[in-house]
Parts: C-alpha cells; structure tokens; sequence
C-alpha cells in the first residue's frame, strides 16, 4: 500500500517539477519527492506487513 502511494506522489513530484508549476514552498516538488521517499521507507520496512503477518498464521 506503501508503495502505491509513493509511486503516486513521485509522479506528481514529477509532474511539478517537469511543467514548472509554481507552487508554494510547502508543495514543491522536493517536499512531494520527500513524502513519497518516506511512505518507499514505510513500505521497505513492513509498516504495513502487521496484516499480513497475521493471515499467513493460519494452518
């Protein structure tokens, strides 16, 4: 889920940076960029892996 969400916000990242949009210095395409390396980081380290985990439990 992790990764779905930081291939979206790369692409918006991208999208910002590739038009030239200008944006405020809170949504720029590095703080975009930056969320989306953290919700990669989330993913890599099985944030989310607590659901998973449980399921494959079963015999």
């Amino acid at each position: 889920m992790f990764a779905v969400v930081a291939a979206v916000l790369f692409f918006f990242a991208f999208l910002i940076n590739a038009a030239e949009i200008s944006t405020n210095d809170v949504f720029s395409s590095v703080n975009v960029m930056l969320l989306g390396l953290t919700a990669l980081a989330l993913h890599v380290a099985g944030a989310a892996g607590w659901a998973s985990s449980r399921s494959s439990r079963r015999r």
